[in-house]
């Protein structure tokens, strides 16, 4: 006989020394079955909603507190990271009076274990991390796609990117090889105005972007002017020289974009001023008697009306034989070459 087996029976047996005079057992008393049934529900209890519980939190339904320590951003930025500053101040004001009442989303990171990548809340996590506090996070399984929607998607539905950074998301995206369909539902906009997004975003070297930074009033139309100034010869030497100016890092983001742009038109002015010239014909005493005013694809020759109208008729007959004869003149080499 097993001891196990010893063991159960043991608990069943009369004690020797309980047993009456007359060899009857003392009775064994027994729990009621129905204290025995509510326990055992109680337990079942207990344990479907700890199995509900592990089962929402693994599906992200609920949220968990994280150590900022152990998150990292998303791969995919999608907001300039240093330009936010007075929104990050905002938060930690908020999480000091009323705690943190929207939680942040993330993934498990692929590639490092026990550490998470955020979809969205990255300046929520900045204000918990200055305050020491721990985040409220949604942890959800996402893969790239599913990642750019939810933090696209999120950032759309608060209007607070700005336009030059969704154009630079847009482009990451692009460059990273993501189909523009998905582009165009992660940034909530038509075909058109993601091809919009890109081509800026193309366009404008990304130096300029950083130097730049977030430019919060400076829409489409102004940063599409920029882009067009870009394709003119020099134009990034101008603005080189504008940003490296002493002065350009104390200016706001929207001041700077300012700069820059007066520079890129200030280097098409100086571009086209050297075609600008006007030549004077004088006579031997120094008189003048015409002026040629060379501007773009004009000339014009200019009389003084009050004292040479009849000269300036003069010269408009004389202007076919002048022509035909200019004419012979820049002909006849080639003429000469061909005889030879």
């Amino acid at each position: 006989m097993s001891k196990r087996t010893q063991s159960i029976r043991s608990l069943f047996a009369a004690d020797s020394g309980s047993a009456s005079a007359e060899g009857v057992r003392p009775p064994v008393e027994r729990v009621a079955s129905g204290a025995v049934r509510s326990l055992k529900d109680t337990f079942s209890e207990v344990e479907r909603d700890y199995e509900e519980l592990k089962r929402q939190v693994s599906s992200g339904a609920v949220p968990v507190e994280l150590d900022t320590e152990l998150l990292d951003p998303s791969p995919f930025a999608d907001r300039f990271a240093d330009q936010d500053l007075a929104a990050v101040e905002a938060l930690k004001t908020s999480f000091q009076e009323h705690g943190q009442e929207i939680p942040i989303l993330v993934r498990v990171h692929p590639s490092s274990p026990g550490r998470y990548q955020i979809a969205y809340g990255h300046r929520r996590v900045k204000a918990a991390s200055d305050l020491g506090l721990k985040v409220k996070a949604y942890v959800r399984e996402l893969d790239d796609d599913r990642l750019i929607v939810a933090q696209g998607v999120e950032n759309s539905a608060r209007e607070d990117l700005t336009f030059i950074e969704r154009a630079t998301f847009a482009l990451r995206l692009e460059d990273g090889g993501f189909q523009r369909a998905l582009i165009q539902t992660a940034l909530s906009v038509d075909r058109q105005e993601a091809s919009k997004l890109v081509t800026v975003a193309r366009a404008v070297p990304q130096w300029i972007v950083t130097a730049i930074g977030r430019a919060p009033k400076i829409g489409r139309p102004r940063w599409q002017e920029l882009a067009e100034l870009l394709k003119e010869t020099g134009a990034e030497t101008k603005i080189r020289k504008a940003i490296e100016h002493a002065t350009f890092r104390h200016k706001d983001s929207d001041e700077r974009f300012a700069v820059v742009l007066r520079a890129a038109k200030a280097k098409n002015e100086a571009s086209s001023a050297p075609t600008n010239r006007t030549l004077v014909a004088k006579l031997s005493d120094g008189t003048e008697i015409a002026r040629l005013a060379v501007s773009g694809k004009s000339c014009k020759i200019q009389l003084d009306r009050t004292r040479d109208e009849d000269f300036a008729s003069f010269v408009m007959q004389q202007l076919p034989e002048l022509y035909s004869s200019f004419k012979n003149q820049t002909q006849s080499p080639s003429k000469e070459t061909e005889g030879r």
